[in-house]
């Protein structure tokens, strides 16, 4: 069924799909409308959710994590200040090993105050344990949440996953969408089996105790071997939602990349403008391509080094400032994933997009116009900059 939804109500509308056992639910722009969705749902009797409405985000993630460990399949949404104050509870959940499903809406975290798109608020939270996917369209971000629990759930990976996409861009702005009918989706998903919960008499065990120094590691291992087992098990799923979808995902999107020579990588909805300037620049006969970041954890490093190796310059555009005065978390992953190649092509970094700053594809011609003439002239420039903002010294 083709319908027109928001990226907000098309997320909504896989919960009610999959109809979880239990949802904690505080309101925060923009993702209010995916509760609100929901709640409307159960007010309706279309879903037997238990609606747990609570304080803060921080109570959220609480019921989140309380309902998991109980047996329950549990699911949220939030965005930016709302992520930032669950921050404690994220670890709690993947240490553990809850698979939560959570819709993390993209926007900008104080401060300044802003509820525009930007990835601050997700890529704060990148080293939490939780598997990262994110959508470029509304499209994607109904697809990803109903990958979400197979991937998370599955015995050799149980860990949280969260679905992003962007604050408004997507999650506001309206797009035919393809929905699957409601028995397909629920035989996908199937029935939340855990091996061991509270409520399992047969086997009483406590969740979240005290560890100490001599286990604390081993778990954190184990948590990084299932980090590890999260890539096999999430193209495993994408196979198997192409069979009832005929949509084809991976870790990475590749663009007119076969023999590109100038790239850039990026994340989220401004891959769809990206894509637009490619073929715009290939009609000049420019060797353009872009790769679109699906998932960020567990990060695509070989798959993403295969795709550039036969590349001269690269830009890498991060939706978040790391902060670390060498450039963005996107660029410092990508940058580690090159460093075995033999012949790796130069690399830049551009920060863009902060608190919904706009990219148009005359941004992205520029940014090419500067690869083609690094490769050129064989000097960079200035490694990491920003774009788009007023200074003197903006180098875009």
């Amino acid at each position: 069924m083709i319908t027109c939804l928001s990226g907000n109500e098309a997320v909504a509308y896989a919960i009610k799909q999959i109809n979880p056992d239990v949802m904690g639910a505080f309101p925060i722009t923009p993702s209010t409308e995916i509760t609100e969705y929901v709640a409307t749902y159960v007010c309706n009797g279309e879903i037997n959710t238990e609606f747990v409405p609570v304080e803060s985000e921080h109570s959220s993630m609480s019921v989140c994590i309380a309902a998991q460990a109980a047996g329950a399949r549990a699911v949220c949404a939030t965005s930016a200040c709302g992520l930032a104050l669950m921050y404690e509870l994220l670890y709690v959940a993947s240490s553990s090993r809850l698979p939560i499903t959570l819709a993390c809406v993209n926007r900008a975290l104080s401060g300044p105050i802003n509820i525009n798109n930007d990835h601050s608020d997700s890529m704060g939270a990148r080293d939490a344990g939780w598997i990262q996917i994110y959508a470029e369209n509304n499209q994607e971000a109904y697809d990803n949440f109903i990958m979400a629990m197979p991937i998370g759930e599955s015995p050799e990976v149980r860990l949280p996953v969260m679905t992003c996409m962007d604050g408004f861009i997507t999650s506001h702005s309206v797009e035919n969408i393809e929905l699957l009918d409601d028995e397909l989706v629920k035989n996908f998903v199937g029935e939340f089996t855990p091996e061991h919960y509270l409520l399992k008499k047969e086997n009483p065990l406590s969740v979240g105790p005290y560890d100490l120094s001599a286990y604390y590691m081993e778990h954190k291992v184990q948590e990084a071997e299932a980090m590890k087992a999260a890539k096999a098990r999430i193209l495993t799923v994408a196979r198997e939602f192409e069979k009832i979808s005929g949509r084809k995902y991976d870790l990475i999107e590749e663009y007119r990349m076969d023999d590109a020579e100038l790239a850039v990588i990026l994340i989220g909805s401004s891959a769809g403008t990206a894509k637009a300037a490619v073929d715009m620049l290939r009609e000049k006969g420019i060797k353009a391509g872009a790769i679109k970041i699906r998932v960020f954890r567990p990060f695509p490093g070989e798959e993403l080094a295969k795709a550039l190796a036969n590349t001269k310059a690269v830009a890498v555009m991060d939706k978040s400032e790391g902060f670390s005065a060498n450039g963005g978390p996107l660029f410092a992953e990508t940058r580690s994933a090159l460093y075995d190649l033999k012949d790796r092509p130069y690399l830049i970094n551009l920060v863009y997009g902060l608190g919904g700053r706009d990219v148009k594809t005359g941004d992205f011609e520029m940014i090419f116009e500067r690869l083609a003439g690094i490769i050129k002239s064989g000097e960079t420039g200035p490694v990491y900059s920003h774009m788009g903002h007023r200074s003197k010294e903006a180098i875009l």
